[in-house]
């Protein structure tokens, strides 16, 4: 009985320490923002599961966001202020690991606090795919969806919702899988407005330095364009 309890006792602590190992190996792969967005990071109100940019504008709808995979969503930051200086209150989503795959329902949560609002949804690369899902289920609440070098999977398919859509790609993007993209134009509505952004990125739709498998970006400002193809888009379909 002791040697039994001695062996589950040693299973138990080497299952914790591999646990342990795995979090922080995820922890140094995370791409943190750069210094510039950092310092925009911290003009924004944090809560435990969000960055949140306030506009003082009530009348358009709130963004919400699901950053991309191992992405700190203070990466975000540049753009997301952006949109809120137009008008448009975002949240930068906060998740496990930062994988959205952990929490995809994350929005909920925002969801319920701005129960008058409407809301738009967007994703970057794997976080579009978990915003997609999300959506599909929530698409009553919601008057727009956008994806950031990303697409939705089948159980995230919006073609049957009568939502405007934006996709948004980067020229230099070799990191979006170009055959999963243009397969899943099956599962987004088919006036879904679908614009690329020249010498721009994967990695540049966000504002982390370079992603490993990415192409080299070709332009300086691919985060101010986001947020003025992100405004003129909103103003537009929202």
């Amino acid at each position: 009985m002791k040697k039994w309890k001695k062996l589950l006792l040693t299973v138990l602590i080497g299952i914790v320490v591999v646990i342990i190992g795995g979090i922080a190996y995820v922890k140094t792969q995370t791409y943190a923002p750069t210094e510039a967005a950092q310092q925009v990071t911290e003009q924004a109100k944090e809560g435990k599961d969000w960055l949140y940019f306030p506009s003082e504008d009530k009348s358009k709808p709130i963004i919400i966001f699901y950053p991309g995979a191992l992405v700190d969503p203070g990466s975000y930051s540049p753009w997301a202020q952006t949109l809120a200086k137009a008008g448009y209150p975002v949240y930068l989503l906060k998740m496990p690991l930062d994988l959205a795959i952990l929490a995809p329902n994350r929005g909920e949560q925002v969801l319920s606090q701005q129960p008058k609002r409407d809301f738009v949804l967007g994703g970057h690369s794997l976080g579009g795919v978990m915003a997609s899902r999300f959506a599909k289920e929530h698409s009553d609440r919601l008057v727009g969806v956008f994806f950031l070098a990303s697409y939705p999977d089948e159980k995230g398919s919006l073609a049957d919702k009568k939502l405007p859509v934006l996709s948004l790609t980067g020229e230099k993007d070799e990191v979006l899988n170009r055959d999963a993209y243009q397969k899943a134009k099956e599962d987004l509505p088919k006036d879904t407005d679908y614009q690329e952004i020249i010498g721009g990125n994967h990695g540049g739709f966000g504002a982390y330095g370079a992603q490993k498998g990415d192409g080299k970006s070709e332009i300086s400002d691919q985060n101010e364009q986001v947020a003025q193809r992100l405004i003129t888009w909103l103003n537009k379909e929202v």
